[in-house]
């Protein structure tokens, strides 16, 4: 697949970067010499300094023969005049990366297709509705949504009072059968290694595990696991950023009660004048003495969302230590997941990734309508349409020739979720979500074509 990246900052970069690792024919487009230079030096891609905005940029990027491009500039109206550009110059698809959400929330409204702009992506938004998702899945740390709630992925780390502990998958699914979720991936403690359970794989104390739901079986998974679901209704975010204050609108008007800490001044001031129900207050959120005077042991949850890694860690760390029950925090450096759990903080968020999975389904083959990576695991979570003509359709489960290290976890029906099971037949229009490592990807593909 021949795909045109157009800005070499942490999105492009990390998307080129990703996408070079499978094998795809990937041009990076950027203004900056040192970003362009960075990536040419440590990406097997091909580099084009220039402009993106540039008819001579894009034709110098055989533009008139890409399957792909991707704009994610930090400029939208750049974004969105190379997306216009390509298309007219031949560009199969096009996707355009936004800061203002109103794009998004009403893309049907301002037609931007009708432009030659098939997607818009906002990472700001994403982040922004991961974090939304997280509080309302309180004691578990990653979560994904299909087909609005139909299956529901959830991540947890197994205590030493999960009542599963010690037993097999086969084992467990004997004692509670009429439970209404399955493991699809797992992590053992202190290791980078994921596997996808069998029957016979054991649950160890301390695993990361990653199970598929229906509705209602989100209730189950806290009463099995031993966590409580904690109802969260205060909470105080730490910067005003875009993320920060998306975040904190969307709590609002969720009935949620927000404090926002923002050291600009003018910012502050701007945002309690965009909020008013909001507390907003105007100091430095490292002040240790500033939390506590705004009462942060009366806290449920503590977002951090500065511009800043190491500000959110720390910070987050000593919400933490207050007693805090939920902290999130907002990072750039990837190798920063491996230290979440270890460290003490919940979740960690990371805006590349999110863009990065929302753009791969489009690269994928297959009907692909929504991915997600597993945060720290070489897996991804993919949803896939059953054609007429797939590989699938009419078979049990148990009956497909699906690589071992797959799994599919769960199939949406008429709008309504179904646990896999290997009886289950795989009908025409059927959303099936599987789990797969990385190796496993091409031959899952070839089977939904």
């Amino acid at each position: 697949m021949k795909i045109v990246i157009a800005g070499a900052g942490e999105v492009g970069f990390h998307l080129a970067k990703l996408l070079s690792f499978e094998s795809q024919d990937i041009t990076l487009i950027d203004v900056d010499k040192e970003s362009i230079a960075y990536a040419d030096t440590h990406l097997d891609i091909r580099t084009i300094r220039g402009d993106s905005t540039s008819i001579q940029t894009l034709k110098d990027a055989r533009i008139e023969n890409t399957d792909l491009i991707i704009a994610v500039t930090a400029s939208e109206t750049t974004n969105i005049t190379v997306c216009v550009l390509a298309k007219q110059m031949g560009a199969k698809r096009t996707i355009a990366r936004i800061s203002n959400t109103e794009f998004i929330e009403n893309q049907e409204v301002a037609g931007f297709k009708k432009f030659g702009i098939d997607e818009l992506i906002s990472p700001e938004s994403l982040a922004a509705a991961e974090i939304e998702l997280l509080l309302s899945q309180s004691a578990f740390n990653d979560s994904y949504e299909f087909e609005e709630g139909a299956l529901t992925m959830v991540g947890t780390s197994l205590s030493r009072t999960a009542s599963f502990v010690g037993k097999s998958v086969k084992e467990a699914a004997r004692i509670f059968p009429e439970l209404h979720f399955m493991p699809i991936a797992i992590q053992r403690e202190g290791t980078q290694y994921t596997l996808i359970p069998r029957g016979d794989t054991i649950f160890k104390e301390g695993d990361q595990v990653y199970f598929m739901t229906v509705k209602g079986g989100v209730e189950e998974i806290y009463k099995l696991t031993g966590q409580v679901h904690e109802d969260i209704k205060n909470v105080m975010i730490l910067g005003g950023s875009k993320i920060g204050f998306k975040t904190a609108r969307d709590l609002c008007s969720d009935s949620f009660n927000v404090k926002l800490v923002e050291k600009d001044n003018d910012k502050a001031f701007d945002i309690a004048e965009k909020l008013p129900k909001a507390l907003v207050i105007n100091g430095d959120g490292r002040n240790v003495e500033l939390l506590e005077e705004e009462n942060i042991y009366d806290m449920d949850a503590f977002i951090a969302v500065t511009g800043n890694s190491e500000t959110n860690i720390m910070s987050c760390l000593v919400a933490k230590s207050k007693g805090v029950k939920k902290t999130i925090a907002l990072v750039e450096n990837m190798d920063y997941f491996q230290l979440s759990h270890s460290i003490g903080i919940d979740t960690l968020i990371n805006k590349k990734l999110l863009a990065a999975n929302n753009i791969f389904r489009y690269i994928r083959k297959g009907d692909v309508v929504a991915m997600t990576k597993l945060n720290n695991m070489n897996a991804e979570l993919l949803e896939f349409i059953a054609k007429p003509n797939s590989k699938v359709i009419g078979k049990r489960i148990k009956d497909l020739d699906f690589p071992r290290s797959a799994t599919i976890g769960g199939i949406v029906r008429d709008g309504v979720g179904i646990i896999a099971l290997g009886e289950n037949k795989i009908q025409v229009g059927d959303r099936i979500v599987v789990c797969c490592l990385l190796r496993s990807i091409n031959k899952v593909e070839r089977m939904f074509i």
